[in-house]
């Protein structure tokens, strides 16, 4: 089974949460599915000193960036590549609303990044699952709004009601467990939008990718 896992750079600040990043390629693995990873090739919206929490001057490129988390296996988003995935799972880490969406900066206004917006797109209309962690879902509730999704990010008020507002359902979640969305495929998990810990946000993220790789092997209802 073949599950594509979508970075967004490296680094909670600008890119893809590495923790997250990382706890899903290893459960992937641990339950013998193979990573296939993805990211979009252009620049990051900014680069952000992850000592110090300031800005940098610097700009470097999300695909290369994803590619340090990816040991260098990692290919260009291109939503053809539906066809050969069973799934696809999005770790968090603020490259999510910065990169992959514009969700930081313009809130249920933003753009999304238009290869990640077709990619989303063709993944619902196959009925593939999708699996977006901790801040992931707002991206997923984008393009896919108005198709009464229920996701979750934990319990953050007005993210939670920007998720709502574009046509979906919130649930409240603690973050070792998971939000199955059996109708539209669709599985979410707090992750570090809760977690204190690498464990605790590894505890929901394998229960994701259980559930994700359960429903991939389920026939999608017509």
């Amino acid at each position: 089974m073949k599950i594509g896992v979508v970075l967004s750079g490296c680094g909670v600040y600008d890119g893809s949460e590495i923790h997250e990043s990382v706890a899903v390629l290893m459960a992937l693995s641990a339950q013998g599915a193979e990573a296939v990873c993805l990211a979009p090739d252009a620049d990051q919206a900014h680069v952000i000193d992850h000592l110090s929490g300031n800005p940098s001057e610097e700009k470097r490129s999300i695909l290369r960036e994803a590619a340090r988390i990816a040991r260098g296996s990692i290919q260009k988003i291109d939503s053809s590549l539906v066809k050969d995935l069973d799934a696809v799972i999005f770790p968090g880490g603020y490259g999510v609303v910065k990169n992959l969406c514009t969700f930081a900066f313009d809130g249920t206004d933003c753009r999304v990044h238009p290869e990640v917006e077709k990619l989303i797109s063709a993944l619902y209309a196959a009925g593939k699952p999708i699996g977006a962690v901790c801040i992931a879902p707002v991206l997923v509730a984008k393009v896919l709004r108005g198709k009464s999704l229920r996701l979750t990010i934990g319990n953050e008020v007005e993210t939670a009601a920007a998720i709502e507002s574009l046509g979906h359902s919130h649930v409240v979640c603690d973050v070792h467990a998971v939000c199955v969305d059996k109708k539209n495929r669709v599985v979410s998990t707090p992750a570090y939008m809760l977690a204190r810990n690498i464990g605790e946000a590894a505890s929901g993220i394998q229960k994701l990718v259980t559930e994700v790789l359960a429903m991939a092997k389920e026939p999608a209802s017509t």
